[in-house]
This record gives C-alpha cells, structure tokens and sequence, in this order.
C-alpha cells in the first residue's frame, strides 16, 4: 500500500510540497546502511548526554524515521537518544540535556516558546532546524523568541538546478569557529535561509549568486548573499544551534534510482564531522569561541 505523504515535487531550482500518495519506490527514505566511521567517540557508549528528537509537532525527520542516520550516528557517539511524543513542558524538557527540532510541520504554542526559551536559558540546549516552505513557517516564532529570523522561501545558486550549495572555508563561506575547525566544505541540498538579530556565531553564510524565491516563477528573487543557513547563539546559560536545512544531517535515498542525499552523498562526506562537532558544541565538550 502506497502511504500519503508530504512529498517533495523538484520543478527547475524550485521545491513543491504537497500532500499527495507517493510510490513506494520513490520515497526518501533512511539510509540504514550509512555508517560513517568515528575515530574516538565523544562520551563511553550510553553515557553520554541524552538527546530529545522533537516528534510532538508532525515532524518530517523522526528519530525513526529519515533522521534515523542521525539518531543512530550520535549513539554511537555515546549520546542516549530518545524520540519525544511531548509537548515541551519544563518536565518534559527536563528529562534531556539538548532538544533537536528538525522540520516541525505544526507550530508551537506560545506556552511552548517560553518554556523552550527559559529551559536553554537556564543550561539546556536546543537545535533548530527549519527548512524551506512549508517547514520555516511553524519555527517562525520559536525562531523570532531566541532572534532569528527565517525567510520565506527556497535558497538556491542562480543556474544551478540541483540546489545543493558547498559552504567553503576557502572562500568564507564556512566561517571559523570551534565547531567548523578540521572541516573544509558542508554540504546542504537547498533550505531556506534566515538572519540573526542577536549575538552569535555565523557558521554556514551565502556568498554570492544565491537567491530566494517564493515560487517558480517568482519575478523578484532576493539576493541573500550574506544571510545565513547555520549559526550557534548563546542564550543565558545555555546554547542554540540553528540550521535552515535539514537534509544535510540525514542519510537518505531518494528516488527510482536510489540517489544518496545528505551525508552520505558524495558531495557531503565532512557532514558526519559538522554534525558531531555541533552536538559537541551543543553540550559543552567545545568552547564557545
């Protein structure tokens, strides 16, 4: 039986996401075998800090799901790893040290933002992620609480239909900082991008020929050269990372032909190492500057 899913529809640079019945054989699904190596993990196995996977909020990446890679590649870096049903209480939250939100598809209440706020404010930490439309629209005021902002719209390089952009430490693009030390490029595959109105840390900027656009056929494109698709900000006693795309820390195959998206893509084989050095990041194992 086919599943109804909200499926990605490429149409040029563009994505098109409707609810629709997608063939079994053209799903994104999770890359099981996907297996990076890890040289020394962070913390002794089951040890580590446990780490919530938001699945509260209709998320499209799940702990079981197309973040399964990513949840299985932080156990075997020692972090526990749960999936969470509940919404963010302050004892809900307090049953993990580090949040991950990734492509939540309803928005949270206002008693959620504040409980998530206070909860980093006062030592916990949380990664954002927020994709392009229809998935920045619920984080939009989650983001606005902790001072991003996400734009509407889908980032990709002018004439380049794939829409997987490579942030270089060679050409500025992958800024300097504890998190991005030993890593040369990361890879993303399309996202939106936001801006920051507080005091942090750029991670993965635009450089030139970048673009976002409402729709296909939008005849204003923005130019967003400078605007950002990864940062950490500091919030009280705790930390924030927030990602505008969310491919770039899954494993998946995609399509007919099994096409790898994400980190296991060629494209994208320092992913792994960003993603670890951001969870070290997250709970406390790098400085913040």
């Amino acid at each position: 039986m086919n599943p109804l899913l909200l499926a990605a529809k490429r149409i040029g640079p563009w994505i098109l996401l409707t609810a629709t019945v997608v063939p079994i054989g053209t799903q994104q699904v999770a890359d099981t075998a996907f297996r990076p190596p890890i040289e020394k993990p962070a913390y002794p196995a089951g040890k580590g800090p446990a780490v919530l996977i938001d699945e509260a909020h209709n998320n499209f990446h799940t702990a079981t799901g197309r973040y399964l890679p990513f949840a299985e590649l932080l156990r075997r870096d020692g972090y526990v790893v749960t999936a969470s049903a509940a919404r963010f209480t302050a004892e809900a939250l307090g049953t993990g040290r580090v949040l991950v939100v990734a492509n939540a598809t309803e928005a949270f209440t206002a008693e959620e933002i504040t409980g998530v706020r206070n909860w980093v404010a006062g030592g916990g930490a949380l990664l954002l992620i927020a994709d392009h439309p229809p998935f920045e629209a619920p984080a939009a005021d989650l983001g606005k609480a902790l001072g991003v902002r996400f734009r509407e719209g889908v980032a990709s390089p002018e004439g380049d239909d794939s829409g997987r952009i490579v942030f270089r430490r060679s050409d500025g693009t992958l800024r300097d900082h504890p998190v991005t030390r030993g890593i040369d490029e990361v890879a993303t595959f399309t996202g939106t991008s936001f801006q920051v109105e507080t005091s942090g840390h750029p991670l993965l900027m635009f450089g030139p020929g970048v673009y976002s656009a409402k729709a296909r056929n939008d005849p204003n494109p923005i130019l967003v050269k400078g605007d950002l698709q990864g940062a950490i900000l500091p919030l009280g006693r705790g930390r924030v990372a927030v990602f505008g795309e969310a491919a770039m820390f899954s494993a998946q195959i995609t399509g007919p032909d099994r096409h790898p998206m994400g980190m296991n893509a060629p494209i994208a084989k320092q992913n792994p190492q960003f993603l670890l050095n951001v969870m070290h990041w997250l709970s406390g194992l790098l400085p913040d500057r």
